[in-house]
């Protein structure tokens, strides 16, 4: 009789704890997808430095049709244009590091104390495309060198190297930079 008790007892916690799993798994939000962490960004992206995140997306060009969205960082701020990507060996899950010039700008890019080989396209106001450069590391010199856009520019995409033609960019594209990362 003891045994059969026994079996009763388990039967029941059983009951009891998967009740229990349940209604805590009710008690979910609506959207399951956990929230960013402090430090973190949406999707597979991690955040570094006061950098926010922009959403964008590039249209003609290479591209026989837009190129869906990306997300990439925001350095809007003469700071954050001076940092940059120093010091990175990766862009963290971003498609890029995006420059925002509130005029048309010819100051040129440098990669001190950048290990990551990066490339840069240059757009003007309108989003047109200005002109690119593949710039390699240059580590701790004093006379590294720098890249200048062909003409005035608003805007600035850094990407790693070799990575502008899987964005579509290149002559007759145009970059739309607005709103949050998907």
């Amino acid at each position: 009789m003891n045994i059969r008790v026994l079996r009763w007892v388990i039967v029941g916690l059983l009951a009891i704890g998967a009740v229990a799993f349940i209604a805590v798994g009710a008690n979910s939000p609506k959207d399951p997808s956990l929230a960013p962490a402090s430090g973190q960004a949406s999707g597979n992206r991690t955040r570094f430095g006061d950098f926010a995140e922009i959403g964008f997306h590039i249209e003609g060009g290479t591209a026989a049709a837009a190129t869906a969205a990306r997300c990439a960082l925001l350095a809007e701020t003469a700071a954050q244009q001076g940092l940059g990507l120093m010091n990175r060996t990766d862009l963290g899950g971003y498609d890029g590091m995006l420059f925002k010039f509130t005029s048309d700008s010819n100051a040129q890019f440098y990669m001190l104390d950048t290990p990551l080989p990066l490339s840069i396209a240059f757009f003007d106001a309108s989003g047109a495309y200005v002109s690119q450069a593949d710039m390699p590391p240059c580590g701790h010199q004093s006379n590294c060198p720098t890249y200048a856009a062909a003409r005035p520019y608003r805007w600035a995409l850094e990407v790693p190297q070799g990575g502008l033609p899987r964005l579509a960019i290149g002559p007759g594209s145009r970059l739309v930079a607005a709103g949050a990362c998907t």
